[in-house]
């Protein structure tokens, strides 16, 4: 009997931030069980995220999260920390896939053989589309939860993006734990001296 084609779809939310973890989720979708109205989670609102999520969570074959930290993401640069945190999530996903297929240029490292890079995935692949969704919800789930420990920042309102209402605050405060040194304007006040 021929065994059905399984495709694990992986993506990551948060490489633009100042602040934050990065987060990736990676989705095996049952042929079975098809979720309406998957798309990439940037084209959705919050609301239709966290709606998709629950269905993707209650509904998918198999899924992860998993992340890399700020310290993590200073240390080896947001590219390298997205692809560990892809990682991460494909080594904690409960089953094999057939075919492993991340959102992007590259893939990571010690990703299962085969597995590959799909340039606009999160759009024209379902899988991809659902673990797009998942990272989001989970990171704005954190940025949330760091709010309620530096709610000076607003990380409830854009979710560690560099907005004018965040820099603005990072000027009069100074950058947290939570902030990527590595990243210019975080690194940019610390040069004037401008601790938190």
């Amino acid at each position: 009997m021929r065994r059905r084609a399984l495709v694990c779809g992986v993506d990551e939310a948060g490489r633009g931030p100042l602040a934050g973890e990065v987060v990736a989720a990676c989705v095996i979708l049952d042929p079975r069980r098809p979720i309406d109205g998957l798309a990439d989670s940037k084209q959705l609102s919050a609301a239709q995220r966290e709606a998709l999520a629950a269905c993707i969570r209650a509904d998918a074959l198999a899924w992860a999260v998993a992340s890399a930290t700020v310290a993590e993401i200073d240390r080896l640069n947001i590219l390298q920390a997205s692809l560990l945190a892809m990682q991460r999530a494909l080594d904690s996903l409960c089953m094999e896939a057939t075919a492993v297929l991340v959102d992007g240029l590259y893939v990571p490292k010690n990703a299962p053989p085969g597995a590959r890079a799909v340039v606009q995935g999160d759009v024209t692949v379902p899988a991809i589309s659902a673990a797009s969704i998942l990272a989001k919800c989970t990171r704005d789930a954190s940025m949330v939860t760091l709010h309620a420990q530096c709610p000076r920042y607003g990380f409830d309102r854009h979710k560690g993006y560099g907005t004018a209402d965040h820099l603005q605050a990072l000027r009069e405060h100074g950058p947290s734990e939570h902030h990527r040194r590595s990243f210019a304007p975080v690194r940019d006040i610390l040069a004037q001296g401008r601790l938190f």
